[in-house]
């Protein structure tokens, strides 16, 4: 990594900052905020609009990978780096690897937003354990017919691999 391309990333990364700044200073949601840059280019931003639209998937990197993806027409987003004010979820962790972004670039640690009241300890916890360990009933019901969409999706010739 050249020093320019560190200097890009302070950049873009102080940009999702301000996004985070202004997020938390206009009461929209909580303090966090991402940008999706593609080529040197802001695709898409982003800002946490959990409260503001009652949506709990409404993190900033979330919004800002719907963003980006319905800007290029794609929900592939290779070559693209994300920019976030924070350490991602692991939600939004999942959304990045799913979005095949090529890079993610944060400020804040989770330990720091834990210290603000986002802790995100129990679902990095609760993940890797089985089923019947888990603090939210889980029961997985094997139906018969359940395969049947997946035999369907397999042999299909008309699906789009993601």
């Amino acid at each position: 990594m050249t020093s320019s391309d560190l200097d890009a990333d302070r950049c873009f990364l102080s940009y999702a900052v301000e996004l985070s700044r202004r997020q938390a200073a206009a009461g929209l949601g909580g303090p966090f905020g991402a940008i999706v840059v593609r080529d040197g280019l802001i695709i898409a931003e982003g800002g946490n609009e959990v409260t503001a639209g009652n949506d709990p998937t409404a993190h900033a990197e979330i919004v800002a990978i719907r963003r980006a993806c319905s800007s290029i027409g794609n929900f592939s987003l290779a070559g693209a780096t994300i920019y976030a004010s924070c350490e991602p979820c692991p939600m939004c962790l999942a959304a990045i690897y799913w979005a095949r972004l090529d890079r993610l670039v944060f400020a804040n640690t989770r330990a720091e937003a834990a210290a603000i009241g986002f802790d995100d300890a129990l679902i990095y916890d609760e993940i890797p354990k089985p089923f019947d360990q888990r603090l939210l009933p889980t029961l997985r019901l094997a139906l018969p017919e359940a395969l049947e969409p997946f035999r369907i999706w397999q042999t299909s010739t008309t699906k789009v691999p993601y």
